[in-house]
C-alpha cells in the first residue's frame, strides 16, 4: 500500500536546491523506531555526507528523511555561502531547477482531473504554434537539413520526454539553434518577455526526434507551464502559487527569493575537474534575487528543503496532506507508473546521464509523469523492495508500495 513510505530528500548548494518551511522549529523530529527504522543507521548520514563536504566538493548539504508522514531525520552541516562563512541552515533557499519538474507535473494534472484535457491530446490543440513541426534529418553543408514530422506532439509526450524537444545543452545542432533562439530551458538566458513568445520562438525549431520514439530530456516541462496559463487564464506562477504553494503551506517557494530572503538564499557551486568547486552564482548578484519574465516549469523554481518536502508527502499520501486533497489517489499512482512503451530500452536515461558525465548505463529506469522510475532495482541498483519513484534529478527519492 501507498502508506507503507520512506522519503528522503538530500540536497547540496553545490547542486539543486529543495524545501523547507520558514520556520523549521514546525518540523518535529519523530524517534526512528516508531516508524520501523533505525536511529543508529540514520546516525550514518551526517558523517557520510561531512565527507563531500570535508573533501571541498561539496559547500554543505541539508538532509531530510520521513517515513509514514514523520520527519525521523532533519540536519544541515556545512556552509551556505563559502566567501561569507554563511552557515548552512535547515531554512536555506535553493535553486531547485529540475526538482521544478514534479511540481509542473502535478499542476498539469490538476487540470487534468478537471477535464480540461486529455493527455492523448495534440498539445497544438491548445498552442497551435506546435502544429506542424519539423524534424531534424541531418546536416548538409552546414545546413540544417528538416523534413516533416510524422505525429502531433501529444501532453503526454511532454510529461514524459518523449516529444521530440531536447535542451540547449547537448551538444547536437539542434541545441545551438535552441541558443541562438533563446529558449535553452533558463529564465536568465532569454530575452522573450513571456512563456508565450518563448513557446512561439521554441515551435519554430526542428524537434530532434519523431514523437513519442525516443526519450530525450527536454524543455517539455516548460511548455507545460504555458499550457497552465493558456488553460487556467492565469499566469504559470499564480496558479502554482493558488493551487499548490499557499494551501501547502511551502511558504518559501516561488520563481525568485524576495529582498527579505535573500540573507538565506544559498551560493550556487559547480565541481571542477580537480574535486574543488566554484562559484556559479551569488546571491548578492544572482537574476533569482527579482521576479523572472520566464516562469520555467522545468527548472525555474528556488525553496527549501522543508517545502520540498510537504509537497512530497502529499504525493506519497496519494494526493492528500492534512486533510486537504489536491489530487485523486488513482490520479498520483498514474503519474507514478511507467509512460514508456515497450519499444523503449531499458535504459533511456543513459543519454542524459553520459552527457553529464555520469558515464554509466541507466539500467532499470523509466519514467513516469515528470519523474524517473525504477521498473528493475537489481539493474538499477536501487535496493528497494517497492515501486520507486524518482522524483527530477534523484535528488528527492520517494517509496510508494
Amino acid at each position: 500500500m501507498i502508506n507503507r513510505l520512506a522519503i528522503a530528500a538530500m540536497l547540496i548548494s553545490s547542486a539543486v536546491g529543495s524545501t523547507g518551511w520558514a520556520d523549521t522549529s514546525r518540523v518535529k523530529v519523530a524517534k526512528a523506531e516508531s516508524v520501523g527504522m533505525s536511529s543508529d543507521r540514520l546516525q550514518r548520514i551526517k558523517p557520510g555526507l561531512s565527507k563531500f563536504i570535508e573533501a571541498g566538493n561539496i559547500p554543505g548539504t541539508v538532509s531530510l528523511v520521513a517515513r509514514k508522514g514523520k520527519v525521523v531525520h532533519f540536519e544541515a552541516q556545512g556552509l551556505r555561502n563559502v566567501a561569507t562563512g554563511a552557515p548552512m541552515e535547515k531554512d536555506t533557499i535553493f535553486r531547485l531547477y529540475s526538482q521544478s519538474k514534479p511540481v509542473t507535473g502535478a499542476a498539469i494534472m490538476l487540470l487534468f482531473e478537471e477535464g480540461h484535457f486529455l493527455l492523448t491530446d495534440p498539445v497544438s490543440k491548445y498552442l497551435p504554434e506546435f502544429a506542424n513541426m519539423q524534424v531534424y534529418a541531418g546536416t548538409v553543408d552546414g545546413k540544417v537539413e528538416t523534413v516533416p514530422a510524422k505525429t502531433s506532439i501529444t501532453i503526454q509526450q511532454l510529461l514524459t520526454h518523449t516529444s521530440g524537444l531536447t535542451y540547449s545543452f547537448f551538444p547536437t545542432p539542434v541545441g545551438k539553434m535552441y541558443v541562438a533562439a533563446g529558449v535553452g530551458g533558463s529564465a536568465p538566458e532569454s530575452n522573450l518577455p513571456d512563456l508565450k513568445s518563448w513557446s512561439e520562438a521554441l515551435a519554430q525549431q526542428p524537434l530532434v526526434a519523431e514523437p513519442g520514439t525516443q526519450w530525450n530530456y527536454s524543455v517539455g516541462m516548460d511548455v507545460l507551464g504555458r499550457l497552465v496559463e493558456v488553460v487556467s487564464g492565469q499566469s504559470f506562477r499564480e496558479f502554482l502559487r493558488e493551487r499548490l504553494f499557499l494551501p501547502l503551506g511551502m511558504n518559501d517557494t516561488d520563481f525568485y527569493v524576495p529582498a527579505d530572503k535573500l540573507a538565506r538564499f544559498a551560493a550556487n557551486y559547480s565541481p571542477t575537474p580537480e574535486s574543488g568547486m566554484v562559484l556559479l552564482d551569488d546571491p548578492a548578484k544572482s537574476p533569482y534575487s527579482r521576479l523572472p519574465k520566464l516562469e520555467m516549469g522545468g527548472s525555474g523554481l528556488v525553496g527549501t528543503v522543508g517545502d520540498y518536502f510537504r509537497f512530497a508527502q502529499m504525493l506519497a499520501n496519494r494526493g492528500e496532506l492534512d486533510g486537504k486533497r489536491y489530487l485523486g489517489s488513482k490520479t498520483v499512482e498514474f503519474m507514478m507508473s511507467n509512460h514508456l512503451t515497450p519499444g523503449f530500452p531499458d535504459d533511456p536515461l543513459t543519454s542524459l546521464f553520459s552527457m553529464l558525465g555520469g558515464g554509466y548505463r541507466a539500467w532499470g529506469v523509466g519514467f513516469g509523469l515528470t519523474g524517473s522510475v525504477v521498473t528493475n532495482p537489481a539493474t538499477a541498483g536501487t535496493p528497494c523492495l517497492e515501486r520507486h519513484i524518482q522524483l527530477g534529478w534523484r535528488r528527492i527519492n520517494a517509496h510508494v508500495g
